[in-house]
């Protein structure tokens, strides 16, 4: 049966196409005070980011932090630019990811792939509006992150259905659920790691899988943050043949007063050393593309701390970024969740 030919005057429609939208956390445009600034104050205006009364925390945060942490995050992330592209690494990795991702699905011309930012540039909206108009009905949306936080995940799907309550004619919508006790996620960490271990100069006495921390509140609120990283750590000591004093869980990036989750990791560093403990390996398993947070903080700062304290040899193992098993994985799991579309 053939479809109607549109009316005269009716804008051309594009349909029959499945969008794939990779969303990573976000990056700023520049190192530079005013791109700094705007990228900090999107994040952390964020209520799922920072849950305080905004009557407490927006005198703090455009008082105190958008006045002085922009020039300090600025350095940091200076350290890390990627110069040759002028962006932060984040966006140099992800973009990769959705080409590579793109590329394994080439063979079907339905599937079209792209990538957004949760903070910064590409927006969400802008990516959702481009699948829309290249004829995507159908958009999966997948937040890379393997554990689900409310503080990660849950903002991407309101930024998303924040995008989609202003379109007339909606695509339909799926999101990635968390995957982190998926057996391929846990391969590709395990075999990253035999990997990096059999190509140090040295032997680690002790490796630390570092996840980025949130607020004891939020875990008490019932977040799931927590046990899913738990149970990562877990899947992998089990595919490692490990037990917990060779793998020990940790977490990273705390930021201000409150109590965070536990065992902070720049503490644990300094104690490890402290106790004659001389070489370690530290992994990230809950960031799928190395950062800020895992080339500055980890691989720069905690190995300061490390060898400032005695300790003598200190690897940072990098991020599933676009490896082969990192796309493995995010290959896995799209082609899971388009089931009934593909």
């Amino acid at each position: 049966m053939r479809e109607a030919a549109l009316p005269e005057g009716h804008p051309p429609v594009a349909t029959g196409k499945i969008g794939v939208l990779l969303v990573n956390l976000g990056t700023p445009d520049g190192t530079s005070y005013w791109p700094m600034r705007r990228y900090l104050r999107e994040f952390l205006s964020d209520r799922r980011v920072i849950e305080l009364s905004r009557w407490l925390w927006l005198p703090i945060l455009y008082g105190i932090v958008l006045v002085f942490r922009p020039k300090k995050s600025g350095r940091a992330y200076a350290e890390i630019w990627n110069n040759e592209l002028d962006e932060s690494p984040l966006r140099t990795i992800t973009r990769s990811q959705s080409d590579a991702l793109a590329a394994a699905f080439a063979a079907d011309d339905r599937v079209i792939v792209d990538w957004a930012m949760r903070y910064g540039q590409p927006s969400i909206e802008e990516k959702l509006l481009g699948l829309k108009d290249a004829g995507c009905e159908r958009i999966l949306v997948f937040p890379l992150y393997p554990q689900y936080s409310a503080s990660t995940t849950a903002t991407v799907n309101d930024k998303t259905f924040e995008a989609l309550m202003k379109l007339r004619w909606q695509p339909a919508l799926r999101t990635v659920p968390p995957y982190h006790d998926d057996p391929v996620y846990i391969d590709a960490l395990a075999e990253s790691i035999e990997t990096a271990v059999a190509g140090l100069d040295f032997e680690p006495e002790q490796i630390l899988a570092s996840f980025h921390g949130v607020p004891q509140s939020y875990f008490a609120k019932g977040d799931p943050y927590h046990c899913h990283c738990q149970k990562t750590t877990r899947l992998l000591r089990e595919r490692l043949g490990w037990d917990t004093d060779r793998l020990k869980i940790t977490f990273q990036s705390r930021f201000g007063p409150e109590e965070w989750l536990q065992p902070y990791t720049d503490k644990t560093v300094e104690a490890l050393a402290k106790q004659g403990v001389k070489r370690i390996a530290v992994i990230n398993p809950g960031f799928v593309a190395d950062c800020l947070e895992t080339l500055e903080e980890i691989a720069g700062e905690a190995a300061e701390i490390f060898e400032h304290n005695g300790g003598e040899k200190f690897a940072h193992i990098p991020c599933l970024n676009d490896s082969a098993g990192g796309i493995k994985v995010l290959e896995t799991v799209v082609r899971r969740e388009l089931q009934g579309w593909l």
